[in-house]
């Protein structure tokens, strides 16, 4: 069974789906591996690292013609077009917008899967991709507003005097949002940080945070770990509430977001007027429209002398290990999804097979396109 590793093709994209030690297990399990020439480049993977580790180097439409094409982000209309009917695809697809993609998918008859709906059940953590890059991502934004900030993160004390540490609040304590806070107390600030869920209050306090406790009339807990969606008045009151309070921070990390939805919006125009100058708020939430709704995806702005931060693919800015995270989580998922098959008086027909998806609960709850038909968003019964 050959796997493919084509070149990602999305402008700002330094990731690559799979690096030379994960083509070392591909290898070692029985795949054969094939790498476009190239596609490693921008996580410092060079074409030599991949060849040393057992795979064959080719062009775009070899590896797009594989039986197993791994990739970051969805592939193009050209891409799509270049992959061998049958084939299984496994990325980051995109699955609330995936719209004509993913009947271009369907049409060309790939077994597409998302991993982005892999499930957050103890069993497939290890293939838990949006949960790898959501941490990185944590980490990513803090060093993008340490290096935006302009005085130090933590308390400094020099001949010349001292210097307060700075104030962080990290809004959201999802994954990211828990890194984030992690990242930002390593580097020495206060830090505090607000979720509409209130059970993540001891994880907060365990990384060395205050958790800022809001009345807003209800609780957002949701279903496999994410925030639900809030009623209208309690959006209204959590708005009102953070915008007193954000005047307080030095920088500000937002990174609430509920799959499928816009971001909510919790840093209003009259809380950017409320922060001092020089205030840093990188919003994570930019490429759904933000939890600011004055940033601008993918920019660096500055609004009532706020620096806004609109960056949408911090785990790029990351590449070399974001791809080894990568890796690991597709190598995890592609294992679960085959099997060693042997043919009894023939060992060249030895080799491996893909199991039944719909069997289980990871591969059939991440399955987007299968024998010609689009399967999300689910029909409902």
């Amino acid at each position: 069974m050959k796997v493919g590793i084509p070149k990602e093709t999305v402008s700002g994209e330094g990731r690559v789906a799979t690096t030379p030690d994960i083509v070392k297990r591909l290898c070692a399990k029985g795949f054969e591996v094939c790498v476009e020439r190239g596609a490693g480049r921008k996580a410092a993977y060079a074409n030599a690292a991949y060849t040393e580790a057992g795979a064959t180097m080719v062009d775009a439409a070899t590896a797009l013609a594989a039986d197993v094409v791994l990739m970051v982000r969805a592939p193009d209309s050209k891409q799509i077009a270049a992959l061998t009917e049958g084939a299984v695809l496994l990325a980051l697809l995109d699955p609330w917008g995936g719209g004509e993609g993913f009947k271009a998918l369907a049409k060309q008859g790939i077994s597409a899967f998302a991993l982005e709906l892999i499930p957050r059940i103890s069993r497939a953590q290890s293939m838990d991709a949006l949960s790898s890059q959501s941490n990185i991502a944590g980490y990513r934004a803090v060093i993008e507003a340490s290096a935006r900030y302009a005085r130090f993160f933590p308390m400094m004390m020099t001949a010349a005097g001292a210097a307060r540490p700075a104030k962080v609040i990290v809004l959201g304590a999802g994954v990211a949002g828990l890194q984030a806070i992690a990242t930002a107390r390593r580097l020495g600030a206060e830090v505090e940080s607000f979720d509409v869920r209130p059970e993540v209050k001891e994880q907060i306090e365990s990384l060395g945070a205050k958790f800022i406790e809001l009345d807003i009339g209800e609780s957002a807990s949701g279903e496999g770990g994410y925030a639900k969606e809030l009623s209208e008045e309690a959006k209204e009151r959590q708005q009102q509430a953070l915008t007193e309070y954000l005047g307080t921070a030095n920088i500000v990390v937002s990174t609430a977001l509920i799959p499928g939805r816009p971001a909510p919006v919790l840093i209003t125009e009259d809380a950017l007027k409320g922060m001092a100058e020089g205030t840093v708020v990188v919003d994570m939430a930019a490429a759904n429209g933000g939890n600011c709704p004055l940033t601008k995806a993918d920019k660096v702005s500055t609004k009532h002398s706020v620096t806004l931060v609109g960056y949408t693919n911090f785990p790029s800015m990351v590449a070399g290990d974001a791809s080894a995270f990568y890796g690991r989580n597709l190598f995890n998922l592609l294992n679960l999804m085959v099997e060693e098959v042997e043919e009894e008086g023939d060992a060249s027909e030895a080799g491996l097979k893909f199991k039944d998806f719909s069997e289980d609960e990871v591969t059939a709850a991440s399955l987007v396109t299968h024998k010609g038909e689009v399967l999300f968003p689910p029909k409902k019964a």
